[in-house]
């Protein structure tokens, strides 16, 4: 019983013993094997099953894959002096796991040193470059800011000229971390700028030139919409005058036709009878003379009244 004991115990031992030197490397991993605190070997890069001394040598893991850092968002003032908040981002990864364990041993103190590095590289490129060129990274036109501006705004923005872009900003900032970040085993693999937006005074101006930008825009296309309205009335006004006119003319003209026939009929009329003519012509004068606000002095042997002498004597 006694030998069967301590062969479990030494079975246990052994088990636990290769436990300890046996280490797995994943695809994302490398390894840096030490001793006493002390680097032995070179780094292990390649994934799989991998042994080291038991209990006096210890494999400290590092990441292989692509990191991220997150930069913290700060006010910078650009070449043009306009205050405004970046936020960027960057991506770096571990290419010598050896000095990099020398160096920051670990990656709370690399994310120490990439904020130490970047963040001045992100200020100085920023501080050396218009705002303009900070955001945009081509002359492409801004369709949507050319509707109903006119030649003053185009030549004004003419003026902002890309010389640089964002793009160029951002390779800028690189090429200054990058050299800093080698001698710690780190590459910087890219850099973006996530945000920019103006700081609270700078951000209220900003909109309230927007806002008079835009109402001069809008009263342009009133202005415009009201002198269109007003050309339409214009027509209109024409247009109705003219059929006034016409029609004026072909009522007159049909007037004229009805009373020449009225005067030709009547002409034909009175020609059977020319007395009965003169005596219905006489009796129209009559009453448009003889009214009651009216006075009139004549001889009784006035031809006027030769009708009213035929009437009496008729009574008689």
């Amino acid at each position: 019983m006694k030998s069967k004991g301590y062969l479990i115990v030494i079975l246990a031992a052994i088990v636990f013993t290769i436990y300890n030197a046996a280490y797995f490397v994943d695809e994302t991993e490398q390894v840096v094997v030490t001793q006493f605190g002390r680097i032995v070997g070179q780094a292990v890069t390649e994934p799989g099953l991998k042994f080291k001394l038991p209990f006096i040598q210890k494999a400290n893991f590092f990441n292989k894959n692509l990191l991220e850092w997150d930069g913290d968002p700060g006010q910078i003032p650009t070449l043009d002096k306009t205050f405004i908040w970046v936020d960027t981002f960057a991506r770096w990864k571990i290419v010598d796991p050896i000095v990099f364990f020398q160096t920051v041993n670990n990656r709370f103190n690399a994310m120490v040193k990439l904020n130490d590095i970047i963040d001045p590289a992100v200020r100085n490129a920023i501080t050396s470059n218009r705002l303009i060129e900070a955001v945009r990274k081509s002359n492409r036109e801004m369709d949507t800011a050319e509707i109903g501006l006119g030649d003053v705004e185009k030549d004004q923005r003419a003026t902002y000229v890309i010389n640089v872009g964002r793009q160029a900003i951002t390779k800028e900032i690189m090429n200054r971390a990058q050299p800093k970040l080698k001698e710690f085993g780190i590459e910087l693999v890219d850099v973006k700028i996530k945000r920019i937006n103006y700081v609270e005074e700078v951000r209220k101006a900003v909109y309230g030139r927007m806002i008079a930008e835009r109402k001069q825009i809008a009263e342009k296309f009133r202005s415009e919409g009201k002198g269109e309205a007003q050309k339409i009335l214009g027509e209109k006004q024409r247009d109705l005058k003219q059929i006034q006119s016409e029609a004026y003319r072909i009522a007159e003209e049909i007037k004229g036709k009805a009373d020449a026939e009225a005067t030709k009929i009547y002409a034909e009329s009175y020609g059977l009878d020319p007395e009965f003519y003169s005596f219905n012509q006489t009796l129209e004068i009559y009453k448009e003379s003889l009214g009651k606000d009216n006075s009139l002095i004549l001889s009784t042997d006035s031809e006027f009244l030769k009708y009213l002498k035929g009437y009496e004597k008729g009574i008689q």
